[in-house]
C-alpha cells in the first residue's frame, strides 16, 4: 500500500514540475495548463458573470470615450491577449479616475484608469499593468478565488441553491448593486503568478519585459511619498522591493534575451498626451468617484 502510495506521490510531484516547467517556458504560451484548480465556473458563466460586473462598473464610472484613446488602449491590449494564455475575447476600457490603478474582470474584461497612463512615460510601463491584468484572466483568479471562498462557506449556502448548481449560485454572487470586492482582491500566489505570466506575455508580444519593473518602482515611490494613492486592488501585495526584487530576477532567468524591444512609440505618446490634455480641462466639481466595492 505504501509503494502505491508513494508511486502516486511521485506521479503528482512530477505533474507538478512539468507544469511548472511549462509555464516557465514563454514559447508555449497558449499551450499550458494556466488557470487550473477548484473552480465551480464554467467557462461561460465566468464570462457571463463578467459581463454583468463590467455593466456595474461602466454605471459607476464614467468611462473615457475618446476614440483615439480608446483605440489605442485596446489595441495595447489585444497585441497582449493574443500572446498570453487567455482563452476569451477581451474588452478594454480606460476610467476617468485620479487612482493609479488597472483592474480585470472574470471573462476579459479590462478597464485601465487614466491616473495610471498619466504616470506610464512610456508604452512598454502600461503594457506591463495591462499584462499582469491578462494573466489573472488566463489563469481564472477571481473565479477560483471565488470558488474558494464558496468552498469555504459551504455550510451556509441554502439547499435549495446547492440543489439548483453551482452555476446558479455563481450568478447570484455577482448579483448585487456593486463589485463584491472577492473579484478585486487576489491572494499572495495569485500576484505572484500574475506578476511570473504577465511579464512573459509582455516578453511574447515584443515590449521590454523591464517596463513593468519600471512601473511597479513609481508605485512602490509614490505609495512611500502618499500613502493610499494607488488603487486597492494593490493593497494585499503592494509593488515593494522583494517584488521588484523577485520580478528581475524571474525576467533574467526565463526570458531569453531579443536584439530589441518595443519600449514606446510616438503614437503611445500622442495618445498620452491627448488623456493629459483630457484631464486637465477637467472641472474639479466634474472629477468621478471610483467604482464601489462590496464586502462579501
Amino acid at each position: 500500500m505504501r509503494t502505491w502510495t508513494a508511486m502516486a506521490a511521485c506521479v503528482a510531484l512530477s505533474a507538478a514540475l512539468l507544469a511548472a516547467d511549462k509555464n516557465s517556458d514563454p514559447s508555449r504560451i497558449g499551450a499550458r495548463d494556466v488557470g487550473k484548480g477548484i473552480n465551480f465556473y464554467s467557462i461561460e458563466k465566468e464570462i457571463a458573470l463578467g459581463r454583468q460586473l463590467a455593466q456595474e462598473v461602466r454605471r459607476q464610472s464614467r468611462i473615457v470615450d475618446d476614440p483615439l484613446i480608446s483605440e489605442y488602449v485596446n489595441r495595447i491590449g489585444q497585441n497582449l491577449v493574443r500572446n498570453s494564455d487567455a482563452r476569451y475575447p477581451f474588452t478594454f476600457q480606460v476610467i476617468d479616475a485620479d487612482a493609479l490603478n488597472a483592474f480585470a474582470l472574470p471573462g476579459g474584461y479590462v478597464f485601465v484608469n487614466s491616473g495610471l497612463i498619466q504616470i506610464a512615460d512610456e508604452e512598454d510601463e502600461l503594457a506591463g499593468a495591462m499584462a499582469h491584468e491578462i494573466a489573472h484572466v488566463a489563469a481564472r483568479h477571481m473565479t477560483r478565488q471565488a470558488s474558494r471562498s464558496t468552498l469555504a462557506n459551504l455550510l451556509t449556502v441554502p439547499l435549495s441553491v446547492l440543489f439548483g448548481g453551482w452555476g446558479g449560485y455563481a450568478a447570484r454572487q455577482g448579483a448585487g448593486l456593486a463589485i463584491p470586492a472577492t473579484f478585486l482582491s487576489f491572494t499572495r500566489a495569485d500576484e505572484t503568478e500574475a506578476d511570473y505570466l504577465g511579464v512573459q506575455y509582455m516578453y511574447a508580444a515584443g515590449y521590454d519585459p523591464a517596463g513593468i519593473i519600471s512601473v511597479f518602482e513609481k508605485l512602490e515611490a509614490l505609495a512611500r511619498k502618499e500613502p493610499g494613492a494607488i488603487g486597492r486592488v494593490f493593497a494585499t501585495h503592494p509593488p515593494d522591493a522583494d517584488r521588484i526584487r523577485k520580478t528581475q530576477k524571474e525576467i533574467a532567468e526565463i526570458l531569453p534575451a531579443k536584439s530589441e524591444y518595443v519600449v514606446t512609440t510616438s503614437r503611445y505618446r500622442e495618445m498620452r498626451e491627448r488623456l493629459v490634455n483630457l484631464q486637465s480641462a477637467r472641472k474639479p466639481e466634474e472629477r468621478p468617484t471610483p467604482p464601489r466595492l462590496r464586502q462579501p
